[in-house]
């Protein structure tokens, strides 16, 4: 087989492509700090790093739920808390007005402030989370109650706001107004609150027949009951949220290795390759010029 200058030249050339490929490739490497720029560089390590940023991806977003879900739950949980000390309060001053010796001036005065209470209880029925209405289900657009304690909504069906905290795991991070407010699921929209009117009662025998006030204590004694009892499942979701929540940063922690372990190059690993690549094309391009030297004169002489 002949050998001519130009199969010299050209797999000289080739060679020297490829040594140069190679050195581009650790230099890309150390400029970017990842292991491949393109797939085809490495398709198990492309393949693996999709699906591991799939799942920090998916976490994240998870955790941005729990966060979401832990808000919503603390201001609910924030409004109930107030809530109790509302009906603690109108039943303090119901065992005062029920013991038999206040002047009308005093149930006056008392029956003034049970008065300010219910709207309290109102108000705090139709409290709003980032300007949702927290206890309206899915009309978060709608306020729970009327002025008068008749609901403004369908109650009929009690709706759970389902957040997704994982893979096929969700929770309810609302409490349905008709649960809270005391509305059996059967009792039509429109309907007054049971809570509410408990207060209407109790307000309206301090002023027409006091003697019965001693009687409602138990009604107010049950609505607190059933607060207490709402309040305690909230508790028991926004603890396995809180769980969740840890979960996810444990997760997030884990994946987040796996994904730098499998496309972060070795520094050093790639500067030792780097610097053998560069000797090997720096032989090669003095070999070249020893192999394209000779000339035409060189040749006649």
């Amino acid at each position: 087989m002949r050998i001519t200058n130009n199969m010299l030249i050209n797999n000289m050339m080739l060679s020297l492509s490829g040594n140069l490929s190679r050195t581009q490739k650790y230099q890309t490497q150390l400029a970017t700090g990842k292991k491949i720029s393109l797939p085809s560089d490495d398709p198990i390590v492309a393949s693996k790093a999709l699906k591991l940023r799939t799942d920090v991806a998916e976490i994240a977003q998870y955790k941005r739920n729990t966060d979401d879900a832990t808000a919503w739950m603390d201001i609910t949980e924030a409004t109930m808390n107030h809530m109790t000390e509302v009906i603690h309060r109108l039943r303090e001053i119901t065992n005062q007005a029920a013991n038999g010796s206040n002047t009308p001036e005093d149930i006056l005065k008392i029956k003034e402030e049970a008065a300010q209470l219910r709207e309290q209880m109102v108000n705090l029925g139709n409290a709003t989370y980032a300007g949702r209405y927290i206890f309206s289900g899915y009309k978060t657009d709608k306020p729970l109650l009327n002025d008068d304690g008749t609901f403004n909504i369908d109650i009929t069906n009690s709706e759970q706001i389902r957040f997704e905290i994982g893979i096929g795991d969700d929770i309810n991070i609302n409490v349905p107004g008709s649960d809270l407010f005391g509305s059996s699921p059967a009792e039509a929209a429109g309907n007054k609150s049971r809570l509410v009117d408990t207060f209407d009662r109790v307000i309206d025998a301090m002023e027409n027949n006091p003697e019965q006030l001693s009687s409602l204590l138990g009604d107010i004694d049950n609505e607190l009951n059933n607060l207490l009892r709402v309040r305690a499942g909230l508790g028991a979701r926004m603890n396995r949220v809180e769980l969740t929540a840890g979960r996810l940063d444990d997760d997030n922690v884990n994946f987040t290795k796996l994904m730098s372990k499998n496309e972060d190059v070795d520094i050093a690993e790639a500067i030792m390759n780097l610097m053998n690549e560069e000797n090997v094309y720096r032989a090669s391009l003095a070999t070249g010029s020893r192999v394209i030297q000779p000339s035409l004169v060189d040749f006649l002489r």
